[in-house]
């Protein structure tokens, strides 16, 4: 297995980073027109708009909260193979360590979701976005950002 993370959107998100004049034509002209009229203000210049830089937000937020989940799940992949061997009675101070890992990670996930709803608030006020009925925030902004914004395979 793995010890890091792929984020599909990070591309994206560092060209959110940079100033909009910066940002290469060819990668522009590849998002959908909705996108675009989104994120670029109507003016002469090429500048981002205050939702640009709450999807910059947002997407910060969902990259930590699938770090949170990758984390979560390496924690319980690595305490389940050491306590497959542990012989009954007091736990060894590696079984302890590797469950109070496991909490850590388990609070970094709790956090990260909390913070992608709050940044998924922001955005989809900003953006005018309509969430459906009986639809979680959160659930229905990650499949919009599957949706609409580019990931590296783009």
């Amino acid at each position: 297995m793995s010890n890091t993370m792929h984020f599909p959107q990070a591309g994206f998100l560092a060209l959110l980073d940079q100033p909009a004049e910066q940002a290469p034509a060819g990668v522009m002209a590849r998002l959908s027109p909705s996108l675009r009229e989104l994120l670029l203000a109507r003016t002469e210049a090429a500048q981002w708009t205050g939702a640009a830089s709450l999807l910059g937000e947002l997407l910060r937020a969902r990259e930590a909260t699938l770090q949170a989940a990758f984390d979560t799940a390496l924690a319980a992949d690595e305490l389940r193979r050491y306590q497959k061997f542990a012989k009954p009675g007091r736990p060894s101070a590696h079984i302890i360590q590797l469950r109070q890992k496991q909490a850590g990670a388990r609070q970094a996930s709790n956090l990260s979701r909390q913070s992608l709803i709050k940044a998924a608030a922001a955005f989809v006020r900003d953006a005018g976005i309509d969430v459906p009925e009986r639809t979680t925030l959160d659930v229905f902004i990650v499949g919009w950002i599957d949706a609409n914004v580019p990931g590296d395979a783009a």
